[in-house]
């Protein structure tokens, strides 16, 4: 995995800046006797947010950013003239990146992750830190029984802290399967994705995306999963770095090839491997696709169906012959609408 580009995991440091402090200033001018108070208010300090980018697929421009400070507020001048705010410092994030926060127990000295949210939508917006806001000056403060006050408000005190910002990738259908089963495959014939396809286990080492286009110009968005196997939730293969971005397809479409010695068996280790990682995966709309079918003909085919899991709508297809690959694209679309 070294000098892939695809990084879906990372730890910054963060630190909102201080609110200005409010100014205590006497108006002083040629002929005004008694200038009364006429400071003004502090800008208000920078705030780290994040915001929703389509363009973005990875939070590798993070990798070499992890530190995000924003700048303090300005003070207050005379005149009643604010200081100015300071500008808030905008992370670009890939739609589907969750934000959670390093909490420290000083008791123990543990740590803990804190949810903060997670950017969905291009342009949406997430304030990990606000910054603090500005003092008031002290013209605010003047009143019939007290005419010159000598006295302003600090600013207020920014945030800090460190996030972790973690990306499981946004897609109508996963692929679920093991290494070889066929899915950049599938990903590379149904869609302009081009994945990396080899004949060794593990060639797909980063999620690909793939925009489908079904019929009358309706389209999903496909994700090539990484390839699981027995084992992966407890750290076995590439364990569970790519499960996460299975929790966000809205259809699983589980992929064995016709040479497995088992089908139904291999099947249930890889829903096995998803809900041990996380049960509520079995929530999720389930297709199964028999690969690489071109060598069997119709006779084989029907023999081979009673020996398929039951309570799963099926389809034997071959991406490289184009066997059963609208049928396919149609069933995904009927699972989507449901």
């Amino acid at each position: 995995m070294a000098g892939s580009n695809f990084v879906d995991y990372v730890k910054i440091f963060a630190r909102s800046g201080h609110g200005g402090a409010g100014s205590c200033h006497f108006r002083r001018e040629k002929f005004v006797a008694f200038g009364g108070p006429d400071g003004g208010d502090g800008g208000k300090g920078g705030s780290i947010i994040l915001q929703g980018e389509r363009q973005y697929w990875t939070l590798i421009h993070l990798k070499y950013q992890r530190h995000q400070f924003a700048e303090d507020g300005e003070g207050g001048h005379g005149a009643r003239s604010s200081g100015k705010d300071a500008e808030d410092i905008i992370i670009p994030v890939p739609l589907g990146t969750v934000a959670r926060r390093v909490v420290e127990n000083e008791e123990d000295g543990t740590t803990s992750l804190e949810y903060v949210g997670e950017v969905t939508e291009h342009g949406e917006q997430l304030v990990l830190l606000k910054g603090g806001r500005g003092g008031l000056g002290n013209w605010h403060f003047k009143s019939a029984t007290n005419q010159a006050p000598r006295y302003a408000q600090p600013g207020e005190e920014g945030d800090e802290g460190a996030f972790i910002l973690e990306l499981k990738v946004l897609a109508d259908v996963g692929l679920v399967g093991f290494p070889n089963a066929g899915k950049s495959t599938l990903l590379s014939v149904v869609s302009a994705a081009k994945p990396k396809i080899a004949n060794y286990a593990f060639t797909t080492l980063e999620p690909n995306l793939g925009i489908v286009e079904v019929r009358d110009h309706k389209s999903f968005v496909m994700a090539d999963i990484p390839g699981i196997i027995e084992g992966a939730h407890e750290g076995k293969g590439l364990g569970t770095r790519f499960l996460r971005h299975i929790e966000r397809n809205s259809v699983l479409l589980f992929m064995v090839p016709a040479d497995s010695d088992d089908i139904a068996k291999d099947y249930e280790i890889l829903l096995g491997e998803l809900t041990q990682y996380n049960p509520e995966l079995l929530d999720k709309q389930r297709l199964l696709a028999i690969t690489k079918c071109d060598m069997l003909d119709d006779e084989l085919i029907e023999q081979m169906r009673p020996m398929l899991p039951e309570g799963i709508p099926s389809v034997f297809i071959s991406s490289v012959a184009g066997m059963n690959i609208q049928r396919l694209k149609d069933m995904l679309w009927e699972a989507l609408q449901k």
